[in-house]
């Protein structure tokens, strides 16, 4: 029987975390032959090639270089790249993963060219359309063929937006697959500060490209490491935009700056944090997990979930909140949570199963 291709495509930081399970647990069926392609969305070696040698998957077999740009830009680069792999290697099956622009072009290239698509971390819904990464998801699960859902909302979403059901899998989330297959390996790993201290990092538009939010935001981090220290992962993008607004780091503060981890070192970071302090979605399903209260700036979430099940509480853009969430958590008053349904580390064996048996 001649092997089923299938064509993985991947382009940022949290897409390199999903694809892993999923393609280690399609290597255990013999029947398919799998390809990853790399769009290059993030090209900064810190943010790309050391996630494939800690997540232990090979290296991309093509990789498009696209780099940064608008928007529109880099999307339309990545369809007009992606649209002479595909139809070159002609994949049986593209999968595309999270809500990243690379996710959305591939799944566009794919439906002009009539190519199946599955997307990985389908259904997920902030009601946010000012943010590029609700468009991509909504144009992504209208295109797709296969939708697997990480969580019951999703399925709601996908429901109320009219996609067949027969098309929508509840498989859970396989960020908590490599969460869990990697946590072992972060013991011992050395920390830059000892606990306790709050973890930290942003790097959404509506955070760090204001100035004056973003001034905002460093303020109430210099108040708030007053009370404990604040160890701020800094964001390639972030940390332009500080150079560029000449915002300054009181040296009084107990506040560090952090460049760019690795996978490992951020999971570190976060099983030992008394609090982390974020604007990633993947951040608030790691630390609903991990059992950490997660405090995101942000007036919503695509994952409701980590909210009314977990440990996530939304702060908003108001410091005054976000202020008074840390000192509940200081006082021992932090949200407890548990664990949503399906978060087992099984998510990917599900979705290998499941695209076995078509």
């Amino acid at each position: 029987m001649k092997p089923m291709t299938i064509l993985h495509v991947v382009g940022a930081r949290p897409n390199f975390m999903k694809v892993a399970p999923v393609y280690n647990a399609l290597a255990l069926h013999e029947h398919f032959c799998q390809l990853m392609v790399h769009t290059g969305q993030h090209y900064d070696a810190n943010m790309s090639d050391v996630f494939f040698r800690q997540l232990a998957i090979p290296a991309p077999d093509i990789n498009l270089g696209i780099g940064s740009g608008s928007h529109s830009v880099q999307t339309a680069r990545m369809m007009i790249e992606l649209e002479q792999v595909i139809t070159d290697r002609k994949p049986d099956l593209v999968v595309v993963y999270g809500d990243v622009n690379s996710t959305v072009a591939a799944a566009l290239v794919c439906a002009k060219l009539l190519v199946p698509v599955a997307h990985v971390e389908a259904g997920l819904r902030s009601g946010d359309r000012t943010m590029p990464e609700e468009i991509n998801r909504l144009l992504t699960d209208q295109i797709a063929d296969l939708l697997f859902t990480p969580s019951v909302d999703g399925n709601e979403n996908l429901a109320r937006e009219g996609i067949a059901p027969h098309k929508v899998h509840l498989v859970g989330n396989v960020m908590i697959d490599t969460l869990l297959r990697l946590l072992p390996q972060t013991e011992g790993l050395p920390l830059p500060l000892a606990s306790p201290f709050a973890l930290v990092t942003l790097h959404r538009p509506s955070n760090v490209d204001r100035p004056e939010m973003l001034a905002a935001i460093v303020k109430t981090l210099q108040t708030i490491s007053c009370d404990i220290p604040v160890l701020f992962s800094v964001h390639p993008r972030t940390r332009q935009r500080l150079e560029a607004l000449d915002i300054q780091i009181d040296s009084a503060a107990n506040l560090h700056l952090l460049g760019p981890v690795g996978y490992l070192e951020f999971l570190a970071l976060q099983r030992h944090a008394t609090l982390v302090i974020t604007d990633s979605g993947g951040i608030q399903e790691e630390t609903t997990y991990l059992g950490i209260p997660c405090l995101t700036v942000r007036e919503n979430t695509e994952r409701p979930i980590t909210v009314s099940v977990g440990t996530n509480q939304l702060v908003g853009q108001d410091m005054t909140c976000l202020l008074s969430a840390v000192e509940s958590v200081l006082a021992g008053r932090a949200k407890k949570g548990t664990t949503p349904l399906l978060w087992d580390g099984k998510a990917s064996e599900r979705i290998a199963n499941i695209i076995t048996s078509l």
